[in-house]
C-alpha cells in the first residue's frame, strides 16, 4: 500500500484518455461476458434440459445413465479436436492472462483467446469439472490488451488494462464488482494501492452494470439463510483455518504439477476424451460432480445434503478438475476452488456440531469456503468479499469468516506460496 501522502499514479499513468479506454473496456468485458454466459446455457439446455444455471444439478441428476455420459463423450471429441487444432495453428500465439501480467512481455491473441473461450464454454456446458470464468476474464483482458495498443499506451498502462479488463471480465459473470475489484488488484497486479484499486473498481463496476442487459441482477447463490456468529463458531474457525490452508497447498501443488505435465501434440485428440468419460463414469453416482462445483457449493450453502455425499465431493472434486486441467483442457478454476471449501465446510461443521452444537450449518461452509478461496488465491481480502458478494449474507459472522482466511492463507503460504494462477506458469514444481 502506497503512503497515504503519495499522490502521483506511479508507473501508470491515469489520464483522461486511460479512463475513457477503462470505461469502454469494462462495457466490452461485460457484454462478451454476457454472450458467453448464454452460449453457456444454451449448450446446458441442448445436452441436459436445463433452463439455467441453478437447474443444472437437477437436469443432470434426472437425465437417464446415457443422458449423463453422451455429453461428456462429445465435450471430450469436440474440445479435444479444437484444442488441437488452436495450438497447432496458432503457434506461439499467448492466452495466458496471469503470464502475460506477471512476466510483463507478450501480448494476447484475439483469435486464439476467442476460440479457447467458445470451447471452454462448450465443454464447461456439457459437464465438464472445470470453472467458467476463465473465458470472459480472457476475453476482457484481450478487449483491454488491443484498445490499450491502439492507443498506444505505456506498457505499464497496457498492462493495468490487462488486469482490469480481466477483473472486469470475471466481475460480471459472478455479479462481483467489489470482489473482482480486489481480485484485479491483489492477484492479477499484486498491489493493492489507489492507482490500482481505482481504475479497477471502474471496470468491474462498468462490466457488471453491462452485463445486467443480458444476465440476472441477483447473487450467484440465492436463498442462503442469514446466519449469526456463536462461540463454537470462532473456535472452529481457529481450528480449521491450518486444516483448510494445508489442504489448499496440496490442491495448488497438484494443478501445478498437471499443468506442467500437461498433454500436448496429438494426444490432445484423446486425452480430453479419456479424462472426461472417466468423469462421466464417477457422475453416474455423483451427479455434483458435473460442471464447475456451483450446484455443490449451493447444496451446502442451503444447509441440504449427506456428512457421507460431502465427504466424498470434497475428495473427489479438486481430483477430476485436475485430471480435466491435466487432459490439456482449458477452464477456470475459481468455482472447483470454492465448491471443495464449501463441501468441506459442510463435513466439519457437521462433525463440530456434534460435539457443540447451536449453529447452523450455513456459517460452517461460509468460514471454510472463504478460508479455501482466500488460501487457494492467496488473496484473502478478495476472497473474504467475493463470498459475501456471491451469497448476499455472511457480514454477520464476518469475524470467524477473517480469522479462518488469514490463517489458512498464511499456513499455504508457509507450506508452499503459489496460488491455483501462479502455479500454472511456466517454471516447474517438482513433485
Amino acid at each position: 500500500m502506497s503512503q497515504p501522502n503519495v499522490t502521483g499514479d506511479g508507473e501508470a499513468a491515469l489520464t483522461p484518455r486511460f479512463w475513457a479506454a477503462i470505461v469502454v473496456t469494462g462495457v466490452a468485458a461485460g457484454l462478451l461476458g454476457g454472450l458467453l454466459m448464454l452460449l453457456l446455457r444454451a449448450v446446458s439446455a441442448v445436452a441436459y434440459g436445463a433452463r439455467d444455471l441453478p437447474d443444472f444439478a437437477r437436469a443432470v441428476q434426472d437425465a437417464s445413465p446415457w443422458g449423463r455420459v453422451w455429453p461428456l463423450l462429445v465435450a471430450g471429441v469436440v474440445g479435444g479436436i479444437g484444442w488441437y487444432l488452436l495450438r497447432r495453428y496458432t503457434p506461439g500465439r499467448r492466452t495466458d492472462v496471469d503470464d502475460i501480467l506477471w512476466t510483463g512481455h507478450g501480448r494476447l491473441s484475439l483469435t486464439r483467446s476467442a476460440g479457447t473461450s467458445v470451447l471452454s464454454e462448450i465443454v464447461v456446458g456439457l459437464g465438464a469439472s472445470l470453472g467458467r470464468e476463465a473465458a470472459p476474464k480472457l476475453m476482457g483482458a484481450v478487449v483491454g490488451n488491443l484498445l490499450a495498443e491502439r492507443l498506444h499506451f505505456t506498457p505499464a498502462q497496457v498492462r493495468l488494462m490487462v488486469a482490469c479488463g480481466a477483473g472486469a471480465g470475471f466481475a460480471c459473470v459472478y455479479n462481483v464488482p467489489l470482489g473482482a475489484a480486489l481480485f484485479t488488484a491483489e492477484v492479477l497486479v499484486g498491489a493493492v494501492n489507489l492507482p490500482i484499486v481505482l481504475p479497477a473498481l471502474a471496470c468491474c463496476a462498468v462490466s457488471t452494470t453491462t452485463a445486467w442487459l443480458i444476465l440476472p441482477n441477483q447473487p450467484v447463490y440465492v436463498g442462503v439463510p442469514q446466519v449469526t456468529t456463536t462461540a463454537a463458531l470462532v473456535v472452529f474457525a481457529l481450528l480449521v483455518g491450518p486444516i483448510v490452508g494445508a489442504l489448499a497447498a496440496g490442491y495448488v501443488r497438484l494443478i501445478g504439477i498437471v499443468s506442467h505435465h500437461a498433454v500436448r501434440g496429438r494426444w490432445l485428440l484423446v486425452t480430453p476424451l479419456l479424462a472426461f468419460s472417466a468423469l462421466a463414469l464417477l457422475g453416474l453416482k455423483y451427479p455434483l460432480l458435473y460442471g464447475n462445483g456451483a450446484d455443490t457449493a449451493h447444496l451446502a450453502l442451503l444447509g441440504g445434503g449427506s456428512v457421507s455425499l460431502f465427504l466424498a465431493l470434497s475428495i473427489l472434486k479438486p481430483l477430476v478438475t485436475v485430471m480435466c486441467l491435466g487432459s490439456g483442457a482449458s477452464g477456470g478454476l475459481f468455482t472447483p476452488v470454492l465448491a471443495t471449501g464449501a463441501a468441506l465446510g459442510a463435513v466439519l461443521g457437521s462433525l463440530w456440531n456434534d460435539a457443540w452444537g447451536g449453529t447452523a450449518i450455513t456459517a460452517y461452509v461460509l468460514v471454510a469456503a472463504a478460508a479455501m478461496m482466500g488460501a487457494g488465491m492467496q488473496a484473502p481480502l478478495a476472497g473474504i468479499v467475493l463470498m459475501l458478494e456471491l451469497t448476499h449474507t455472511g457480514v454477520a459472522v464476518l469475524v470467524p469468516i477473517i480469522a479462518a482466511t488469514m490463517i489458512a492463507t498464511t499456513v499455504s503460504r508457509w507450506i508452499d506460496g503459489y496460488s491455483i494462477y501462479s502455479a500454472r506458469l511456466a517454471g516447474p514444481i517438482e513433485s
